[in-house]
């Protein structure tokens, strides 16, 4: 299956060409350092471009300051990780072994000479990936996380990094690690806790505080008028950030929980073109991330939009969920559907302690050797069914219908019959959960002959039904009755993907009429770029 980045030995020795480092010398000043003097310390702004000129520069681990690995950079090679492109901070520390002489470039002007010239861009961007494929690989990170296992806050934030791409660090509390670790924190006993670099302990911990500590969030200046702000960061939404940037536009996505949205949850794609041996639904939006950041794009996460407003010159205004306002001339509509809850008694209280939404190797990780049910029809539950099976005892597959002829691609369908370790349950339904502070059984009920039983099954994967995210609208356009945009001529407009109100747009899963597939969403983002350039240029 395709990784998200080149192989990690990449990073070792790919050089920049003399014509890029004569352009950067251009715009760029040297800096010296002697032996011993710190580039950066992990979790500073990202504010330039340093390449080495003469010496050499060792990477430093955080947790311990000592060389992280074998990293130490020589002449012509550069310092840094796919964080210089969203400006977010530095995940490594990093100081001279030897005197050394740099090129250091801003930031903002690297970007625009990256952008004008893509030989350099391409050797860049691809050793930062492999860098941080490197870091996800290694098992080292900055940010430790410790007990995953039993707090299911700390579990959210390790779905967050896993999903977001973020290297963590996860030990169990009873690990003699986290015994050393807390003691060092001086936070006494082994306890649930998030710590960044050696002994800083994130108070009150959310995926939203990690955000930015990471620099991932973005704080918005007031006065920025974006020329098109995206909200939602599934494939449509990804797809659109690259092709506004690539026209030049200003463009912001604001994404909730991680970039690659309901898509970012499949283990494995395989029927999109380009990856044979198939990729995850989060690997894919990555690498789509990567490229629209390339071009200028810049993306807001985790930040939820609550509420819309337009001002009377236009302009087009969203209130995030933390009160903060951020506006564009156009606005496209990306944020998809969500798995609707089961009206089932009690099934919050289980939410990210045995009842989960997405399917990856962090959710993997607290169902191994246990019986698993995975509740819906489509291709996603039966992505997560063979994804689970490789590490659960068995996988119960839940459908309502009779047949899953319909909803479910055939080849996905012959590999869930075929798998010892999966048995579809046609029919059938979740009534019950049962468990204290964890899951620990539920029961099941045959709509056919109305017979009940109960599996003793710690972990429970809810993949069914379309809520279309479009309450924070606030009426600005045209809904079906079950919430989706309307867009196209049923608003009476020309363009397939204007909605009823000038200047909005919508792409992807959130439209009425769309093909719920990730291909399709990729091509109604892309698409759509060029009716909002026609609308920002005519005001049509």
């Amino acid at each position: 299956m395709e990784s998200l980045a080149a192989d990690v030995t990449t990073m070792i020795r790919t050089p920049l060409h003399d014509t890029h480092v004569r352009a950067m010398a251009r715009i760029g000043t040297e800096r010296y350092l002697k032996a011993g003097e710190w580039l950066a310390h992990a979790g500073d702004p990202i504010t330039e471009f340093c390449y080495l000129i003469d010496g050499e520069i060792e990477a430093i681990d955080p947790r311990t300051n000592a060389r992280y690995g074998n990293a130490s950079l020589g002449p012509t090679q550069f310092f840094g990780d796919i964080s210089f492109l969203s400006g977010g901070t530095a995940m490594m520390s990093a100081r001279a072994v030897k005197d050394t002489t740099l090129l250091c470039v801003a930031r903002d002007a690297m970007l625009d000479l990256m952008r004008r010239i893509p030989e350099m861009s391409d050797i860049i961007i691809t050793v930062y990936a492999a860098r941080r494929r490197g870091q996800l690989e290694s098992g080292r990170a900055s940010l430790t996380l410790i007990g995953a296992e039993a707090d299911r806050n700390i579990r959210r934030i390790a779905s967050f990094a896993g999903r977001n791409r973020i290297p963590v660090r996860s030990l169990t509390l009873d690990e003699h690690e986290a015994e050393a670790l807390a003691h060092q924190c001086n936070i006494g006993a082994p306890r649930p806790a998030v710590i960044f670099g050696k002994t800083d302990v994130i108070a009150d911990p959310t995926p939203r505080k990690v955000a930015a500590l990471l620099g991932l969030d973005l704080t918005f200046d007031v006065d920025e008028v974006h020329d098109v702000l995206i909200v939602g960061g599934g494939p449509a939404g990804v797809a659109a950030a690259v092709y506004a940037g690539s026209e030049g536009m200003n463009a912001l996505v604001v994404e909730d929980m991680a970039i690659g949205g309901q898509a970012g949850t499949s283990s494995r794609i395989e029927n999109y073109m380009g990856f044979p041996t198939g990729i995850s639904g989060a690997d894919l939006c990555w690498r789509g991330e990567v490229q629209a950041m390339k071009f200028g794009a810049r993306f807001a996460v985790p930040r939820r939009a609550a509420e819309l407003s337009v001002r009377d010159d236009g302009t087009f205004c969203i209130t995030l969920d933390d009160g903060a306002e951020t506006c564009a001339r156009a606005l496209v509509v990306a944020t998809g559907v969500q798995y609707r809850r089961l009206p089932i008694e009690g099934l919050e209280r289980f939410e990210s302690a045995g009842v989960y939404y997405a399917a990856t190797d962090v959710e993997a990780r607290y169902c191994r050797d246990t019986e698993v049910v995975v509740i819906g029809g489509g291709n996603s539950a039966g992505q997560a069914a063979m994804f689970l099976s490789r590490s659960a005892r068995h996988v119960h597959v839940l459908v309502r219908g009779a047949s899953l002829a319909a909803s479910m691609s055939d080849y996905l369908l012959s590999r869930l019959n075929a798998d010892p370790k999966i048995t579809i349950h046609y029919r059938t339904e979740m009534t019950a959960l049962h468990g204290g502070d964890e899951l620990e059984g539920v029961d099941i009920r045959d709509k056919s002959t109305g017979q009940d039983w109960r599996i003793n099954s710690t972990a429970v994967f809810i993949m069914v039904g379309a809520a279309p995210n479009t309450g924070w609208l606030s009426g600005h356009v045209d809904l079906d009755d079950r919430g989706f945009v309307k867009t196209g001529p049923a608003v009476g407009a020309s363009s397939a993907y204007a909605t009823s109100c000038p200047g909005i747009f919508a792409v992807g899963d959130v439209r009425d009429g769309s093909v719920k597939r990730v291909a399709s969403a990729v091509g109604e983002g892309s698409v759509v770029i060029s009716s909002v350039w026609d609308f920002l240029e005519n005001g049509d």
